[in-house]
């Protein structure tokens, strides 16, 4: 008797799940599961809010969805699909902010080639080959392009040969941390925190064990700053900036909040470790060679500074090789336009809208998301030198000196920004209207 109970027990509640599926529009969850995926790993490869917008209504478009809303922040999505009188809200949580250009190339690519009509089913299966694609390179090269990023950027800031070699080390050791402790899902600013740590004091300690065998050196934040570069949130601050000028201001604030703390937990790192030794702030003037040389060295030191951010985002070669000549060729005009006494404000300006346009053009039917190529490429101009200095001024109670450095920084990175986001009213009329007839 108790057998037979708990079977009739069974199907009642077997027919009463049924009754339930039944009532509920099941093509449209599935159809709003799709959509909101696709949103969720393009927020996670690190694009603009924008971008992911755009891409859920791409798909919404395409599986049938008669009307498609969204809202976008950093950590959180929340879509509704609408099909006649009944509609889907979900809502998702976005807890990794790494970048990966890879990813945002395939994710790109699938939303032009959508199809008039597809289904949920093989949407989710061209999700999964491109979640299923791994990192491009190994660890240990990717560490060593953080190195090679810094390097170049060592060479821009006049350090001397040894200091770029150190720099090169340190920052690798750094990335190398950073790389083990996020893949542990430890906090990121904890990790922005240890990563700097680790390349400031490797790099101390290469200038001191130096100067013990050939002669006391000082340790010059040229090189110093420079070990730290590969942490520099290019990324959340330039799409966060994209974003609100698209007014989409909850989004882009956002984004520069979270990249302006990651800015700070490295600040504190590089701040704490100089206190065990002293840093050198003298300004190292350039070295005395002929025009054409200089040129030359500018070029090549920006190129292999833009390849190596490029390539630490996990971006293919051919992503990487063009924004390293879009970066050589901007930033050598931008230098060459301070050696002849332009303002830095206007010459980065400049410098960035002649970037947006050269990445729109080579990113031109959809080889490329342009923004793959911008943010590598604009990386090499921020002045992290400049911005140590302010920082060192001010602990030591300079306030003046600080005050300068700080809108100096300021004014430097709000010229980037302005630079990019003219770049984009000019070639991309999908971004600069919010209707295109």
């Amino acid at each position: 008797m108790s057998e037979e109970r708990e079977v009739h027990d069974e199907e009642r509640v077997r027919s009463t799940h049924e009754l339930e599926e039944s009532l509920e529009p099941v093509a449209l969850i599935e159809q709003s599961g799709a959509v909101i995926r696709t949103g969720r790993l393009m927020l996670a490869a690190g694009t603009a809010s924008y971008r992911v917008k755009q891409a859920m209504r791409a798909v919404a478009q395409s599986l049938g969805i008669d009307r498609h809303s969204n809202h976008v922040s950093l950590t959180e999505i929340a879509a509704t699909s609408h099909r006649g009188r009944i509609f889907r809200t979900e809502v998702a949580e976005n807890r990794s902010f790494a970048v990966n250009s890879d990813r945002l190339a395939q994710l790109d690519r699938m939303r032009r080639t959508l199809p008039e009509r597809t289904t949920a089913h093989e949407v989710h299966r061209a999700l999964d080959a491109i979640e299923a694609r791994g990192a491009l390179y190994p660890g240990i090269a990717n560490a060593a392009f953080a190195g090679l990023a810094c390097a170049a950027f060592a060479v821009l800031n006049h350090a001397l040969p040894w200091e770029v070699a150190i720099v090169f080390v340190a920052a690798a050791a750094g990335q190398w941390a950073r790389r083990i402790i996020a893949h542990r899902h430890f906090n990121p600013f904890g990790t922005t925190l240890v990563a700097a740590a680790v390349s400031t004091m490797v790099y101390v300690a290469g200038i001191a064990a130096i100067g013990a065998a050939v002669s006391d050196l000082d340790t010059h934040a040229a090189g110093y700053i420079s070990s730290v570069l590969y942490l520099l949130p290019g990324f959340a601050l330039i799409t966060g900036a994209l974003d609100m000028a698209q007014m989409d201001l909850a989004a882009g604030l956002q984004r520069i909040a979270f990249g302006t703390m990651l800015t700070m937990a490295a600040a504190v790192s590089v701040w704490g470790v100089s206190l065990v030794d002293s840093l050198s702030t003298v300004t190292r003037a350039p070295p005395d060679i002929a025009m054409g040389a200089q040129l030359a060295m500018w070029a090549v030191a920006s190129a292999i500074g833009v390849l190596g951010f490029a390539l630490l985002f996990n971006s293919p070669w051919s992503i990487a090789l063009t924004a390293a000549l879009i970066g050589s060729i901007a930033n050598t005009g931008r230098l060459a336009a301070l050696d002849h006494g332009v303002l830095v404000q206007a010459a980065t300006a400049v410098a960035c809208l002649v970037v947006g346009v050269l990445s729109a053009f080579a990113a031109r039917g959809g080889r490329f998301p342009v923004i793959t190529l911008s943010v590598p490429a604009v990386l090499v101009m921020i002045p992290g030198v400049a911005a140590h200095e302010a920082l060192v001024s001010l602990n030591s109670g300079d306030y003046a000196a600080a005050t300068a450095g700080i809108l100096e920084v300021t004014l430097v990175v709000l010229s980037i920004m302005v630079g990019l986001v003219a770049a984009k009213l000019i070639t991309d009329r999908h971004w600069a209207f919010d209707r295109v007839a």
